[in-house]
């Protein structure tokens, strides 16, 4: 297997539904889930945090993370979409927009998978776990820094980076191998790019933020956790200190 379908568009533009038609239609798919969720894929998140220590444009053993999958959307894959058009020179090109423009992309992204910059719970989890280290550091170096510029704390700033990147990847892909898609255009345009034959059923419409909340929620509940356990320990230690220089 070999990855065919390369997913430019950021996390939050409709990049869940648009890993469920896939699957539907013959392309099992990557997307950040596989990374954090997938117990099969052990290993992946080293493996992306090695790409975000490693030099912009430097390629890797992408088949290490792709040997079963034909298409990848979402972060961390629209990360390296350039250094996966080199690796995977056949494979065409999909850019998600949020349905709804950059401003709603936007809103959505600060609300849900920012997180790991704007929640103090996971700077917990990165403090104390070695789980949280790595993937904050990832987050951080790849997604939030190399791709969308440190930019996310400014609204304005955002947006414009927002469409800036819109423009870079048109320019950047031979139209022909190119679909600038939105959920909201549901099966035709996806099915006709990939040459394969309409379903007969709507197009996936997940409530990815609520799912995500839910990730989030677990985030926030083992932080709690760690942190009654650190606490526990000190007050053992101290307890301790004061029995034997008593």
């Amino acid at each position: 297997m070999t990855l065919e379908v390369i997913g430019a568009g950021f996390g939050r533009t409709g990049t869940w539904s648009t890993f469920a038609a896939l699957n539907r239609l013959g392309f099992p798919s990557y997307h950040m889930q596989e990374v954090i969720i997938n117990k099969a894929n052990k290993g992946h998140l080293d493996f992306w945090r090695k790409v975000a220590n490693s030099p912009p444009g430097a390629q890797q053993d992408w088949n290490r993370v792709f040997a079963n999958y034909r298409a990848t959307v979402d972060n961390p894959g629209c990360c390296v979409w350039r250094e996966l058009m080199v690796a995977y020179p056949e494979a065409k090109v999909l850019l998600t927009l949020h349905p709804r423009g950059a401003e709603a992309w936007y809103d959505s992204t600060i609300d849900t998978i920012y997180f790991t910059e704007n929640v103090w719970q996971f700077k917990v989890l990165e403090w104390l776990t070695p789980f949280g280290r790595k993937f904050g550091d990832m987050s951080r170096k790849l997604v939030w820094g190399r791709t969308l510029k440190g930019v996310m704390n400014d609204r304005d700033k955002a947006v414009a980076r927002y469409n800036a990147y819109i423009d870079e990847v048109k320019a950047a892909v031979p139209p022909e191998k190119l679909l600038v898609f939105k959920v909201s255009d549901g099966w035709a345009p996806l099915c006709n790019f990939l040459g394969v034959a309409l379903p007969n059923e709507p197009f996936p419409n997940l409530n990815d933020r609520a799912s995500i909340k839910k990730i989030i929620r677990n985030m926030m509940i083992g932080s709690y956790v760690v942190l009654a356990g650190v606490a526990l320990a000190v007050a053992l230690a101290i307890g301790g200190l004061w029995w034997w220089l008593g």
